[in-house]
């Protein structure tokens, strides 16, 4: 009988990690990481068509000083990623430093040439299910420092023609770097519960299909 329950026990018990091709969707609970293979994981996103009714990007407040150490989350990401790292003064301030910019293969010498990139845009993360979310959790997910993958320093040239698309209308002009921003993509969307429509579905499956299988570790942020 002892054992009979501790099998019970153990069949309920909550375990830390999951690896599964299961619909997104039966993972709620914030804190949960997922480890999947990535064409997996695509198959798991819901898919929906898009809609962009009522987005404004004021609805995302951006950028925060969440830790209140003087940097905001832009000079946070800039600190983080940078190549050789700036000198930093009196309120954040940088000066120096070098980044590498992977969307164009291009590296930087002055922070100002560089755009901080939500990978997945706002207004797409809006229309993908964020219009649902509370103020809190746009703002979370605006400014989310949690995952390397959500927040990327990119030359301005590039993350300004890239604006609100998704992989079905814009991929990085470096070839090299495709794999790699369709697996984050899909990470992303992942750790937030967002869904995919059909075109950008079918885009992501095309460009895995040249890509390796790559186990992707996520964390859910809701």
């Amino acid at each position: 009988m002892a054992a009979a329950l501790s099998a019970f026990a153990a069949l309920l018990a909550p375990t830390a990690h999951a690896v599964s091709p299961t619909p997104a969707s039966l993972w709620h609970a914030p804190g949960d990481t997922l480890a999947l293979p990535v064409r997996d994981a695509l198959a798991a996103l819901t898919v929906q068509d898009e809609n962009r009714a009522g987005y404004e990007r004021t609805k995302f407040r951006h950028w925060i000083d969440a830790d209140r150490d003087g940097c905001s989350t832009r000079n946070e990401v800039l600190l983080e990623e940078a190549v050789t790292a700036p000198d930093q003064g009196a309120n954040c301030t940088l000066s120096g430093g070098t980044w590498y910019s992977p969307y164009d293969d291009t590296a930087f010498a002055q922070a100002r040439a560089l755009d901080i990139d939500h990978l997945v845009p706002l207004a797409e993360s809006w229309d993908s299910g964020a219009s649902g979310w509370t103020p809190a959790e746009r703002q979370a997910y605006a400014n989310d420092l949690d995952d390397p993958r959500a927040l990327i320093a990119v030359s301005a040239t590039s993350n300004r023609s890239k604006a609100d698309q998704d992989p079905a209308t814009w991929q990085p002009p470096a070839q090299d770097y495709r794999c790699t921003y369709a697996t984050d993509w899909i990470a992303v969307k992942i750790r937030w519960g967002l869904a995919v429509d059909p075109a950008e579905q079918a885009v992501l499956t095309e460009v895995l299909d040249g890509c390796p299988d790559t186990v992707i570790e996520v964390v859910r942020a809701r």
